[in-house]
């Protein structure tokens, strides 16, 4: 974007400085206004926009943590462009501490959204009219839902040679090649020409060091290499591509022991967890099926036959 005027939400932002603005979308039953606060970081220097977006899922607290880590070390303040801040979307599931907005809809299921639909459809209408336009560059910050578990990871479809180049700069651990979600934040926003991150790391209801430390440092390098900040992009190994996974479910209902680290390399018929019963009488083990990486785990005690616990890259 040139030197030229840059107005959101109806503000011109000024060059050189720090502007907060409101995003407002509606108000409570108690009347309250409930306002996403969006923080803009405008350089004296023409650039790209770059947004970093956490909290479309209100209980996902570690991307709030990653933008919270990026404002307090002045990684968002541009030599060249602009970059914006909202490191809680669904402020209405944030506050409550739930993935869902209040009319029980996935925002992220909304977009693009509608002018007088519901309150996620609502609210998805108003981001893309008035913030996804002006920007270039997305990082969307997501966690495992509930209590799976993510190694730092992201995602991008194989075909997006744009994000995959970010991909790869961004340097995570794992690089998982996955298709576009229909509704989506980050479909959406393919649509409209963005070039679109979507990190995911950690789970539900925590602040995992870890995983603050990957997404920082990972976006570092993507606003180094965008040339909105100075310095020396951090590479320490290839990241793992995964090209296939599969979700490996419980066989039968009980007591879930891990026996394997998340981000590990498996073997065929190694075991990965015990399934037991509170009871003593049964004990049946979970062996990998095939060789490949565990990047997700589900860290829940107590499983239900069916259910989702250790997502595996198949690796011939």
């Amino acid at each position: 974007m040139s030197n030229k005027t840059f107005v959101l939400l109806g503000k011109e932002i000024p060059e050189g400085k720090r502007t907060v603005l409101d995003l407002e979308v509606a108000k409570l039953h108690t009347r309250t206004t409930v306002k996403v606060p969006v923080i803009v970081e405008r350089s004296s220097k023409p650039g790209p926009v770059v947004l970093l977006l956490a909290g479309i899922h209100g209980d996902e607290t570690n991307g709030v943590g990653i933008i919270r880590e990026i404002i307090n070390l002045e990684i968002n303040k541009p030599k060249n462009g602009t970059i914006i801040c909202i490191p809680v979307f669904n402020i209405f599931g944030y506050l409550i501490q739930t993935r869902e907005f209040p009319d029980g809809r996935d925002l992220n299921r909304m977009f693009p959204g509608t002018l007088n639909g519901s309150l996620a459809s609502q609210f998805a209408y108003q981001f893309t009219k008035e913030i996804a336009p002006f920007v270039d560059y997305v990082i969307d910050f997501h966690t495992g839902g509930g209590e799976r578990d993510n190694i730092a990871q992201i995602r991008c479809s194989k075909d997006d040679t744009k994000s995959l180049e970010l991909a790869k700069v961004f340097n995570p651990p794992i690089i998982v090649f996955s298709n576009k979600i229909t509704k989506s934040l980050r479909d959406t926003l393919h649509k409209m020409g963005k070039t679109v991150l979507l990190f995911e790391g950690g789970k539900s209801k925590e602040l995992s060091p870890t995983i603050i430390n990957e997404g920082v440092n990972g976006t570092k390098n993507v606003l180094i290499h965008l040339g909105l900040i100075e310095g020396t992009i951090a590479v320490r190994e290839s990241p793992i591509y995964v090209e296939r996974a599969k979700w490996l479910r419980a066989s039968h209902s009980g007591m879930f022991k891990i026996k394997v680290t998340i981000g590990s390399y498996v073997k065929k018929k190694e075991v990965l967890g015990v399934l037991q019963d509170p009871f003593g009488e049964f004990k049946k083990k979970i062996y990998a099926p095939f060789n490949g990486h565990i990047f997700c785990i589900n860290k829940t005690p107590i499983v239900n036959k069916g259910d989702a616990l250790f997502h595996m890259s198949i690796e011939d």
